[in-house]
This record gives structure tokens, C-alpha cells and sequence, in this order.
């Protein structure tokens, strides 16, 4: 049973990325055809074609390895200045103009009698961003929605003033540390201990302002220092008053958005603060739908940040995969990686009820959506972030040639970055590999 619903999960997580890479490159078909351009191929997946079926002027087909996808539009590149279209110089030198003149001829090959006016470079500048950015804007719509219905249909999570748990004693030997596992005589009693609370107090107010959520509650702890607090519970439909004194220690900062913050090595970066010695209780919470936008805001905040992170997190991943070093959980991982995790949620009673399992794997597609989106907004081809920015490069020699009366340039020879493409490519492929060795090797695990 427990192998059946590890694959399910497994299952599950690639029919969304599937469906994910799918709908991205639909971004980009739709618009181009709308546009005129000719696309002679939409596909699923890289390598030898596993099913197609030509409908009007397009062939639609799946291919073997479901790495990715791509559509194929004619006039990608645009000629020489001076060359018919799909011709190479015979006089180009150097194996980049070779790459770059390949190129330009092979966006030429599928060029038909009629379709002189149906080239992608022939496209203005907004339309050609249109088409770019239709792929990424697929994956953003896909997450919004997905994350749109968890938060307002089964709701987040949120900790509650209610008390869960209270300390017994604190250890004062550790940095960070908020409880100790085991007591021990020499260690102190809690504060939240000492004061006499107990599990499922409600705490209405701390020095008689009204506190009705934990951040609150955790935020005048941490501010109030070691200085006697009154704290304000309902026990029971009991109001009762009780009196604390906190212990100032070394624990990890939060910023005003509510996370840990981190200093440049992405570890938690620790300040002298209050500690009571009790934890509030996790509650799920349906949102209004006018939430959604900051709550998705924040959503996009994190995933621009971790994108940046990656070269320094793929070192931690290299240490990890080829040396002792633990694998971090906020890593990068591949295909084989998110597979993993999405089948040990599914097999586990660890993470709640079969709701609450399909809920994380829901989730996990709607992340790789966000990811999608950032990391392709990448300004380097291939990304479509390369093709936005050589457009909008266009977009900027012709404004500043209309100012100054001179003739228009023309579009931008992007054929000239071929070699930086490659190059990009060649590191994308590399760091795949290596995300894909570690999540054998060295996986992250969730337990």
C-alpha cells in the first residue's frame, strides 16, 4: 500500500509538471498565431517524438524526455544585413559567425512562398514581448490559481495565541535553541513554567494591550527583554492574570514580513531577545479573497529570492553530493528530486490526512510554476528573458533613432548571442546533472 501511494504521489507531481510545461508553451502559440506568425511545431518534452498529430500548419506531438518544451517559429533570426534570407556567407569566418549564420538559415528552412510577412522578427516590439512573455505568464496565471484556491477555499496556516506546548526548562548552553529536549537539574525552569501556564491557555493581552494573534504575542515577548510581563489568559472561559519574567537570549531575528533572517551564507542571523518558553498552536485559516494578491506578493518575493540564491546554494549541493556535508532543505532539486518528496507526502501518515497530502503536492506544482516564471524572466538566452531583453534592446535603438531623425536599424540580430546561448545552455545542462546525481545520492528528505 505504502509503495502504491509513493508512486501515486510521483504520478501526480509529473502530470502537473506536465501540464505546467504544456500550458507555458500554449503561452507562447497563442499569441504568435494570433500575430500571424507560421508555427510549424508545438512540442511536449526534448528528444525522439513519442506521438504527434498535425493539425492545420501545426504539428502537435509529445516527445520521450519531459524536460521541458518548446514551439518552433519561422524567421526566429533575422538575415544579414545585405543577405536574402536563408543563405550563409560562404565567407564567414570563425566558428561563432558559423553558429550565428547556421542559425539564421535554419529559422529560414520552413520559410514558404507567402509567408514573407508571417517571420517572427518582422513582429513590432510589443508583439514580439507578447509572444515572449506568454510562456512565463502561463506559469504565473497557473500559480495564481492554484494558490488562489488553497488560500481561500482550504486556507493557511496560522498560529494561534491558544497554547499548544510549555517548556519545562531552558538550556542555557545553546545558541538559538528556544526548549531543551531533556531537563536536567542544573537547568532553570521556563518562564512560561515558572508563571504557571499551562496547555490550552488562550493569552488575551501582555501589559494590558490585546494581543489576538501569536506574532503579536511573540513579538512583545521578544521586545519586552527580561522585564516582569503580565500576561492576560482565558482558561477554560476563565479570565486569570498571571505573571512572567523572560529570559533574554540568543535567537534568530525576524523581520517585519515574519521570517527568519538570514545573513549572506543563508544562516539565521541571531539577536538577544525575550524567551517565554511556550508555543502558540497551528490553526488553518480560509482567506478572503482580497487577500490573495499580498499573500501571492509574498509568494513572489521568496521565489525571486531563491532564484538568486541558486549558484550559491548549487555549492552546497555540490559538497552535499560529493562529500559529507548535509543536503539543506532549502536546496535546489530536480525532476527526480520533486518526484521524491511528492511521493514520500503521499505515503506517509506524517503529513496528516489525504487532504492535507494533496493539498502539499498542490502546492509543491504551484511553487514549480512560481519558479518557472522567475527563473525564465532570466535576461540569457536561451531563456525567454534573453528574447525579451533583445527585443526591448530593439525597442530602444529605434526610439533613439526616430529622436535623432536617423533611418530605422532594423530588428536586433539576436543570432549574434547564439554563442552566449550555448554557453547558457551548456551550464543549465551541467547544473541538471548535478541536481539529479544529489537527489539519488543525497536527497532531501522531508522525515
Amino acid at each position: 500500500m505504502t509503495t502504491m501511494l509513493f508512486l501515486a504521489g510521483v504520478v501526480l507531481v509529473f502530470v502537473g509538471i506536465a501540464l505546467s510545461i504544456a500550458l507555458h508553451e500554449i503561452g507562447h502559440l497563442v499569441p504568435a498565431k494570433r500575430f500571424g506568425v507560421r508555427v510549424p511545431q508545438y512540442m511536449v518534452g526534448f528528444g525522439p517524438t513519442v506521438f504527434s498529430r498535425r493539425r492545420g500548419e501545426t504539428e502537435y506531438g509529445v516527445k520521450a524526455i519531459p524536460l521541458g518544451g518548446y514551439i518552433r517559429m519561422i524567421g526566429m533570426f533575422p538575415p544579414r544585413a545585405g543577405d536574402e534570407p536563408g543563405t550563409i556567407r560562404t565567407s564567414s569566418t570563425g566558428r561563432f559567425s558559423q553558429l550565428a549564420d547556421e542559425a539564421r538559415a535554419q529559422s529560414f528552412e520552413e520559410v514558404r512562398p507567402g509567408d514573407e510577412d508571417r517571420l517572427f522578427y518582422k513582429l513590432s516590439v510589443p508583439k514580439k514581448i507578447t509572444v515572449m512573455l506568454g510562456g512565463p505568464m502561463m506559469n504565473l496565471l497557473i500559480a495564481f490559481v492554484i494558490f488562489g484556491g488553497i488560500f481561500t477555499l482550504y486556507g493557511t496556516v496560522q498560529t494561534s495565541p491558544t497554547l499548544s506546548s510549555v517548556s519545562e526548562c531552558v538550556d542555557l548552553t545553546k545558541s538559538g535553541q528556544s526548549t531543551a529536549q531533556e531537563c536536567t537539574p542544573d537547568m532553570p525552569k521556563a518562564p512560561a513554567n515558572e508563571a504557571g501556564l499551562r496547555p490550552g491557555d488562550t493569552i488575551t493581552a501582555i501589559n494590558g494591550q490585546a494581543v489576538t494573534t501569536w506574532d503579536e504575542v511573540r513579538a512583545q515577548i521578544r521586545a519586552n527583554g527580561d522585564r516582569e510581563m503580565r500576561i492576560a489568559v482565558d482558561r477554560g472561559g476563565r479570565d486569570e492574570t498571571v505573571t512572567a519574567t523572560p529570559i533574554v537570549l540568543d535567537q534568530p531575528k525576524i523581520g517585519d514580513d515574519g521570517r527568519v533572517v538570514e545573513d549572506a551564507k543563508g544562516q539565521p542571523v541571531l539577536e538577544q531577545a525575550g524567551f517565554l518558553g511556550a508555543s502558540g498552536t497551528p490553526v488553518r485559516v480560509k482567506q478572503p479573497v482580497t487577500e490573495v494578491p499580498a499573500l501571492f506578493g509574498d509568494m513572489l518575493v521568496t521565489t525571486f529570492s531563491a532564484v538568486a540564491k541558486i549558484p550559491q546554494k548549487l555549492v552546497g549541493v555540490y559538497q552535499a553530493a560529493f562529500g559529507s556535508e548535509e543536503r539543506d532543505p532549502e536546496s535546489p532539486m530536480s525532476v527526480v528530486g520533486v518526484g521524491r518528496v511528492a511521493g514520500e507526502v503521499a505515503s506517509s501518515d506524517e503529513f496528516g490526512t489525504p487532504v492535507e497530502k494533496l493539498m502539499m503536492i498542490i502546492s509543491l506544482i504551484g511553487s514549480l510554476n512560481l519558479m518557472l516564471f522567475a527563473f525564465n524572466l532570466i535576461p540569457l538566452l536561451p531563456l525567454d528573458g534573453g528574447h525579451v531583453a533583445g527585443a526591448l534592446w530593439e525597442g530602444v535603438k529605434k526610439g533613439w533613432a526616430r529622436v535623432r531623425g536617423l533611418p530605422d536599424p532594423g530588428p536586433v540580430d539576436v543570432a549574434k548571442a547564439l554563442p552566449l546561448a550555448y554557453g547558457v545552455a551548456l551550464t543549465f545542462i551541467a547544473m541538471t546533472v548535478l541536481l539529479v546525481y544529489a537527489d539519488i545520492v543525497k536527497p532531501i528528505k522531508l522525515l
